[in-house]
């Protein structure tokens, strides 16, 4: 008996030796050109985005605290916490996340219902909560936990993906997370999340028939929700079909002077710092209008560059997805791609005014404590793919079909 109690503390020493160097090895072990690609796209929109926060935010910075850095400090600890934690989310394996979906799922689930009742209303919007003095937007990160929960689901259901009931139980899911978000009156984080379930059916296998039903309940959804429950947002959907009618009301304000920066900005840009409009001519410069700092600084040039960025990151993000075999992986890559990617596409059409303003912010550029955090986390997730992607090269070569049309093919 003295022996074998002599020798645990070896086991363990072993375990946990193992532990550690399986640990190492994922930190220092070389990954694909893909995985540097997205990493290095993501760390570059990062950095430039703080640099923007920083032109963009510092006279309503001033104006508030006295301290023309006071948001872009705040920028700037953010995204120090969000690349921390998207080294953190690229270590994990794809099984711990499998295992923590459902559990991450109902604990912001659970958050987002205690918004409704406690959360902090800015600009008309409920959906904010303080955790321990800081504003928590739960939202962002339930995009996350559904589209991880989600896609555990539809991997189980891998061989039943012809049953109606396999799709109506995610879109339960789905549809239980929108709710709970426009009950908060935040449209625009609602429609994000819409188009993302959406693309994530889509690309999981959802058979056509299904998907154009779909499709269709998603184009009447939209505009019926753009003037559902909200005068002020009836207004500003009314002044973007008539930017010409009058407007004693200022809904056309935000947008009319986002164009008038542009415009400014003309091919070059006036310079990084001298824009004339972040002089408190246009509300949440620093935040959902940010684009329009950067088209007045930097000019065409610079929006074509932020544009190409965001296309290259689209670029990375499809070719891992392309290559992930598992099918798991393969949709949770599928959701964050669509949401980071349409995300960024709507934010620039309402600066462009191509939509009604919506409030989403430019990811990984804006300002944004809770969404710069989320999306980093998401991006460390399609990390850890790859990671598991370049572990496994054989596998990785061939991006497996939905199990549907292999059955189909068999037969």
């Amino acid at each position: 008996m003295a022996k074998a109690k002599a020798k645990a503390p070896r086991v363990n020493l072993a375990n946990s030796g193992a532990r550690l160097e399986h640990l190492l090895g994922r930190v220092f072990r070389s990954q694909s050109i893909y995985f540097y690609q997205l990493l290095g796209v993501t760390l570059f929109l990062v950095v430039f985005g703080l640099v923007m926060v920083l032109s963009a935010s510092s006279i309503d910075a001033l104006k508030a605290s006295n301290n023309s850095f006071a948001i872009f400090s705040k920028q700037a600890i953010f995204a120090l916490l969000g690349l921390v934690g998207m080294s953190a989310a690229s270590l994990m394996t794809m099984n711990w996340w499998r295992s923590k979906a459902k559990f991450g799922y109902m604990v912001f689930m659970v958050l987002q219902l205690a918004v409704l009742f406690i959360g902090k209303d800015i600009n008309g919007n409920r959906n904010w909560i303080s955790v321990f003095g800081v504003a928590v937007q739960p939202s962002e990160f339930l995009k996350v936990a559904v589209v991880l929960h989600v896609s555990v689901f539809l991997s189980s259901r891998n061989t039943d993906l012809e049953a109606v009931s396999t799709w109506r139980k995610a879109g339960i899911m789905m549809a239980a997370a929108m709710i709970l978000v426009l009950g908060g009156k935040d449209l625009g984080t609602m429609i994000i999340m819409l188009i993302m379930f959406v693309g994530l059916l889509a690309l999981a296998g959802m058979p056509m028939k299904l998907l154009r039903l779909v499709s269709v309940a998603t184009v009447v959804l939209i505009p019926f929700a753009l003037t559902l429950g909200s005068s002020s947002r009836v207004g500003r959907v009314t002044a973007w079909l008539n930017p010409n009618a009058p407007d004693p009301n200022g809904y056309n304000w935000q947008s009319e002077h986002g164009m008038w920066a542009i415009a400014a900005g003309r091919i070059f840009g006036a310079g990084l710092g001298e824009s004339k409009m972040k002089w408190s001519w246009i509300p949440e410069v620093e935040n959902d209008f940010i684009f329009a700092v950067i088209s007045e600084e930097l000019g065409l040039i610079g929006a074509l560059v932020v544009i190409g960025l965001f296309v290259a990151l689209a670029i990375s993000l499809f070719r891992i997805w392309k290559r992930t075999s598992d099918e798991f992986s393969r949709n949770v890559v599928s959701g964050i791609m669509i949401w980071i990617i349409f995300q960024a596409l709507i934010n620039i059409a309402v600066v462009l005014r191509l939509l009604p303003v919506l409030g989403v912010p430019l990811p990984l550029i804006s300002a944004g404590g809770s969404s710069l955090i989320a999306t980093l986390g998401a991006i460390g997730i399609v990390l850890a793919v790859e990671r598991e992607n370049n572990a496994n090269p054989q596998a990785g070569r061939q991006a497996r079909m939905p199990a549907t049309r292999q059955l189909r093919r068999v037969r």
